[in-house]
């Protein structure tokens, strides 16, 4: 995997800030795009434009024929049955309001359990917390370890014959923690619970098999894998989606439509009311095409050797603190200064040309378990070198040299 090579397929990479080569470490919080993925949005906005599934002239037909081209791209991708199991969405919130709105609401009651873990997104957790109000469900939590891993041993203990629901992130966009989803699911399904998977994190970095998994629901967004903003997708099985109500009515998911009722198109499209996200699913089929000529399994590797050199760096910097597990991590290091709040040092390092997160990631509960207000992040992805690393290095030592200054 050449990395030079892949860095210049990125035209934003090529930008000085602030008098410094930019290096971006902001990946698990939306990835830059590929000339390809650009080219492919901008050729169907000056070739093919016209809506799908309407018209009979050429460029509906063109249009209608990305679109759902676009979409068996993401079933193979995902390894699903069929594209009957693809629904396209705005990204992983959408696609996880969707299974809580739609599914959860009518399947849970009174007393009845949804399991999640301190870990989640706020995106993965306000829909549940929802779903409890309205139903008079539980909700579970997992215990973490100090390093931020779930424990087996503690799912056995956690999901029950309650338990109607659980819902799980693949990866934490802050631990970089990699849960064990395929066990999970087999041990909801024990228990006669359904799972859903919040892939936001794992899709970009990772080979993910749904049909392995035995997931009932797998969520993601594209924005996270070069594709375009505001287009992600649901996986669903066959025999759960079909039994769901739409969440959103109108035009492109009705067949007949009277004064007094409707009914609804099959899956996919039922799911899909109102004009699609066209462009984003000819951009996300792009992206899809772009990270395979290159190969999950290589960018996984490649992510994980730049973790552990920027851990191994990390650790010689006196008064840094790094969260979450030291191995089996997907490529983000989530850190602390001592006494140095991180919008600090986000701002430092930003005067450096590098460009990392800083705040609670969406994720407040998860920081009063970690028992700080914020932290900083530094998120990798297949453009990124070991050059970065270390550039974040002198930076993160620059910035700590200040701010001793400063407090002393």
């Amino acid at each position: 995997m050449n990395t030079n090579d892949i860095r210049s397929q990125f035209p934003i990479l090529k930008q000085e800030i602030n008098g410094h080569p930019l290096v971006y470490l902001d990946s698990a919080a939306t990835s830059q795009k590929p000339v390809s993925v650009i080219e492919a949005v901008t050729r169907y906005y000056e070739q093919d434009n016209a809506n799908v599934h309407r018209g009979v002239h050429t460029l509906g037909s063109r249009a209608t024929d990305a679109y759902e081209g676009a979409r068996e791209k993401v079933r193979q991708f995902l390894n699903a049955r069929s594209t009957e199991e693809i629904i396209f969405t705005r990204g992983t919130t959408t696609a996880i309001n969707l299974v809580a709105s739609s599914y959860a609401r009518s399947v849970c009651g009174q007393g009845d359990e949804i399991v999640l873990t301190p870990m989640e997104h706020h995106s993965n957790l306000i829909p549940w917390q929802q779903v409890a109000k309205a139903t008079g469900a539980v909700l579970k939590y997992m215990p973490l370890q100090p390093d931020g891993t779930i424990k087996l041993e503690d799912v056995e203990k956690t999901i029950t014959e309650r338990t109607k629901f659980v819902s799980i992130v693949y990866a934490s966009n802050v631990l970089g923690t990699v849960n064990p989803v395929k066990e999970i699911s087999a041990i909801a399904h024990k228990h006669g619970a359904k799972i859903l998977v919040d892939g936001a994190q794992s899709t970009p970095h990772k080979k993910v098999d749904v049909q392995e998994l035995d997931c009932d629901f797998y969520a993601f967004s594209g924005h996270k894998m070069c594709a375009p903003t505001g287009i992600g997708a649901l996986y669903g099985k066959k025999e759960l989606l079909q039994n769901m109500e739409p969440i959103e009515f109108g035009g492109e998911m009705i067949d007949h439509v009277g004064l007094y009722d409707s009914t609804w198109k099959d899956l996919p499209w039922r799911f899909e009311g109102g004009t699609p996200i066209i462009a984003g699913a000819v951009g996300l089929g792009a992206a899809i095409d772009f990270l395979e000529s290159i190969g999950l399994d290589a960018i996984e590797q490649h992510e994980k050797k730049l973790t552990s050199y920027a851990l191994d760096r990390m650790k010689q910097i006196d008064g840094l603190t790094v969260y979450g597990p030291q191995t089996n991590r997907v490529g983000l290091v989530t850190f602390n200064l001592d006494d140095v709040h991180p919008h600090d040092v986000a701002t430092v390092l930003d005067s450096e040309g590098v460009a990392v997160r800083a705040g609670h990631h969406c994720c407040q509960p998860l920081m009063r378990w970690l028992n700080v207000t914020a932290t900083a992040r530094a998120s990798f992805y297949l453009y990124n070198n070991e050059d970065d690393v270390d550039r974040l290095i002198a930076s993160l030592i620059k910035a700590k040299e200040y701010f001793g200054h400063a407090i002393g």
